[in-house]
C-alpha cells in the first residue's frame, strides 16, 4: 500500500491529496508552485525564480525519501505563457547533470494555484538496496 506523506515544511495542501506518494518502486509528488511554498511572495511573477525555488523544493522533498533529481523519470511543467519556456527551460536544466532528463511534458495553463507562473509535478524511481542506497 502506498505511503502519503505531506512535506512538514509545506503548508497542508488545499486540495483532498498528499503532497507525495510513496511506494516501493516510485516517488509521486503532486504539483508544486512557489504559492505553495511559504515566503515566496518575492518571487511570484518572474518565471526564472518561480522555476529555480520550485525545483530547490522538490530536490528536498527527494532527499528526504532517500531520492534526487537522478532518479527522475517523469516530469510535467505547467506554465501560465509559452512564450516563457526557453527562460524556464535554462533554469530548470541547471537541476539535471550529464543533460541526463527525465521525459517531459510542457503545457500552457493561463491559471495556476495563487497567480503561480509554473508548476512542476514529478515522479522518480527509488533506489534498491542492491544499487548500495537505502530505500
Amino acid at each position: 500500500m502506498p505511503d502519503h506523506r505531506n512535506d512538514p515544511t509545506l503548508p497542508t495542501p488545499l486540495f483532498p491529496g498528499s503532497h507525495m506518494a510513496i511506494d516501493d518502486d516510485y516517488v509521486f509528488l503532486s504539483g508544486l508552485t512557489a504559492e505553495d511554498i511559504q515566503g515566496s511572495e518575492t518571487v511570484l511573477g518572474d518565471i526564472r525564480e518561480e522555476t529555480r525555488l520550485v525545483m530547490r523544493r522538490i530536490q528536498l522533498m527527494l532527499a528526504s525519501v532517500g531520492c534526487s533529481l537522478n532518479d527522475a523519470v517523469r516530469v510535467d511543467v505547467h506554465i501560465t505563457d509559452l512564450d516563457e519556456i526557453r527562460m524556464m527551460d535554462a533554469v530548470y536544466a541547471e537541476f539535471f547533470e550529464d543533460h541526463r532528463y527525465p521525459a517531459r511534458t510542457c503545457t500552457q495553463a493561463p491559471h495556476l494555484y495563487g497567480g503561480a507562473h509554473v508548476e512542476i509535478t514529478l515522479m522518480a524511481r527509488r533506489r534498491r538496496q542492491s544499487d548500495g542506497h537505502a530505500t
